[in-house]
């Protein structure tokens, strides 16, 4: 009982627990390169969230020890990252109004609001919702994202102070903005952005946001450059910063509900998108009401650690992997380290330069900028590009929150705009007797006297109307008068809706108006029951089902043959449908 509880409710406890010695050189090598990416990157985003660097590291410490515990992947490494803290940016800025005290009470709030959410979504099992966001919907986000975030940067990287609030208004003055650059800060982030992309090509092992947040504090610190304009982030004290709660108003919290639910959704499709990869990589599969557990715990021990929201972070996860982890243990050793950073070496973080954390930022975002997909959906996939391409629209235009929503909106309108008016097929048969739509290829016709049709959508009461509709009208509309419509049963009646039942029964007197019988071929035992459950003792029955479209037109042959002079033997093929296979079915002659 009790390994049944761990291996469903801490699946990485498990794995640890049966840890293989020969992993552990390359788990610790892969968590001292983890710490060493996400110090820097972590202080980054805390920045970006408007807190103190310090939360930040609160961030990491035991979020990633309780993700090493409930979570199933070996490889994700969890953390800040960049949807969740510009979400949580867009958010709680607005509510604090300039009080940093309150901002760090509002993230903390959202992160627990959000671990909650994760946690009731994975008591109902709603794992399923990681494909809620579309890939064209997280195209558009990220990418909408990563322009605000770059935008919101370029005030510290060119040492400006900017009085506009929106993006597009921050766009507008950027011009004018530019002219006012402080250009000690300019060099500072040159060199910085310098150092980047240098280690970045050649030292690719090594941690570059490490070494150059580094060089930056160490340059600070040598030539005392705050008395020459550049800022630093300071507030670092010899002590650890707590939170103060007798001034936070609960009522805060009802603005943080929607917004938290909705954070909780993206942090949960960007964590699976990454586990999904590196699983699949390295051969193994991810749980994903697991995978919603272990985000929710992961975010309430970071609230109340003093955190705020996280999520799997691919950067990180890439690092993992590149230096060889294996399991869960490498989450531990970077938590380990940062958290000995936190006790013992806060001090010289005071000097880290803001405009540093900027071009760091930059530099972290700037690989989720992908408008070439978007560009290649206009060729391959219409649709899902102007999806996209909606979302990023309405991120720059309208904010980050309302342009998630609306994102969501419209895919949800194009998915019912597929579900009331699906697309359909007539059906026929080739020389072979195989069953294929009509004009699939040049050899495939319908059979004289037979209407066979596919409606591929879910019957249900919002679209049996138009089902009956356009079922009638092929009716009315065929060349010849069809005597019997048979209906793909397997690709639309998946649950037995009233509605449905009632509009079938409707079907089948109208069609018996025009002397045409109705067929329903496959399901045939749940239909039958079904139709038997919902229908008055006594009604008028006289729908035929079958288990599939071969024994449909097998029957009709065999019904139209009964009265028939039988033809000779060698004029005479029956339709033997027993055998499905493509090499042996024999073709169809009315």
């Amino acid at each position: 009982m009790k390994w049944k509880f761990i291996n469903g409710w801490m699946p990485g406890l498990a794995l640890l627990l049966g840890y293989q010695r020969e992993w552990l050189t390359s788990d610790i090598r892969a968590g001292l390169s983890v710490a060493a990416v996400a110090l820097p990157v972590a202080i980054a985003y805390a920045d970006l969230a408007g807190v103190g660097a310090i939360v930040g590291l609160y961030s990491c410490v035991f979020p990633m020890i309780a993700y090493a515990l409930f979570g199933s992947s070996r490889q994700v490494i969890v953390g800040p990252d960049t949807a969740t803290c510009a979400v949580i940016a867009a958010v709680v800025t607005p509510l604090a109004a300039g009080n940093t005290e309150l901002q760090w009470q509002l993230c903390i709030m959202m992160t627990l609001m959000t671990g909650g959410w994760c946690l009731i979504a994975s008591r109902f099992r709603l794992g399923a919702l990681a494909d809620l966001l579309s890939r064209p919907i997280l195209t558009g986000l990220l990418n909408g994202l990563t322009i605000t975030i770059i935008v919101d940067q370029l005030g510290k990287i060119f040492g400006f102070q900017t009085k506009a609030r929106e993006l597009i208004e921050r766009l507008l003055s950027l011009p004018h903005d530019l002219l006012g650059s402080h250009w000690p800060t300019m060099l500072l982030s040159l060199l910085t952005l310098v150092v980047l992309i240098g280690v970045r090509r050649l030292r690719p092992s090594w941690p570059a946001p490490l070494i150059a947040m580094c060089l930056a504090m160490l340059l600070v610190w040598l030539f005392e450059l705050p008395r020459h304009g550049i800022r630093t982030i300071g507030g670092f004290s010899d002590g650890l910063p707590i939170v103060q709660w007798p001034s936070f108003q609960p009522g805060l919290l009802r603005d943080l509900v929607i917004p938290s639910l909705n954070l909780a959704l993206i942090s949960f499709v960007s964590l699976m998108l990454t586990a999904r990869s590196f699983a699949a990589k390295n051969g193994y599969e991810v749980n994903a009401d697991a995978e919603f557990r272990a985000l929710g715990v992961a975010n309430i021990v970071s609230g109340l650690s003093q955190g705020f929201a996280i999520s799997g972070t691919s950067s990180r996860t890439a690092v993992n992997d590149a230096n060889g982890g294996k399991s869960q243990l490498v989450s531990i050793v970077a938590a380990v380290v940062i958290g000995v950073v936190v006790l013992f070496f806060t001090s010289p973080l005071q000097y880290i330069p803001v405009s540093a954390l900027g071009v760091v930022l930059v530099y972290a975002s700037w690989s989720l900028l992908d408008f070439r997909t978007i560009i290649q959906l206009r060729r391959r996939n219409p649709p899902a590009f102007r999806l996209a391409l909606f979302t990023f629209a309405s991120v720059m235009l309208v904010g980050v929150m309302p342009g998630i929503g609306l994102a969501v909106l419209l895919g949800l309108l194009q998915f019912l705009r597929t579900v009331f008016r699906p697309t359909e097929q007539l059906l026929g048969v080739n020389e072979e007797g195989m069953i294929h739509s009509l004009g699939n290829g040049a050899h495939v016709k319908a059979v004289e006297g037979v209407l066979m049709y596919r409606f591929n959508s879910p019957l249900t009461y919002f679209n049996v109307s138009y089902f009956k509709r356009r079922v009638l009208n092929l009716v009315d509309g065929m060349p010849f008068q069809p005597r019997w419509v048979v209906i793909d049963a397997v690709a639309s009646f998946t649950y037995p809706d009233i509605s449905v039942i009632s509009a079938i029964d409707e079907l089948k007197r109208d069609l018996k108006q025009r002397n045409v019988k109705l067929v329903l071929a496959g399901r045939r035992t749940d239909l039958k029951r079904w139709f038997s459950a919902n229908r008055a003792k006594g009604e008028e029955k006289g729908l035929l089902f079958v288990s599939d479209l071969y024994l449909a037109l097998k029957f009709i042959q065999s019904s139209e043959c009964v009265n028939c002079e039988p033809s000779p033997p060698s004029e005479t093929k029956v339709l033997a449908l027993e055998d499905k296979s493509a090499l042996h079915q024999p073709p169809i002659e009315p």
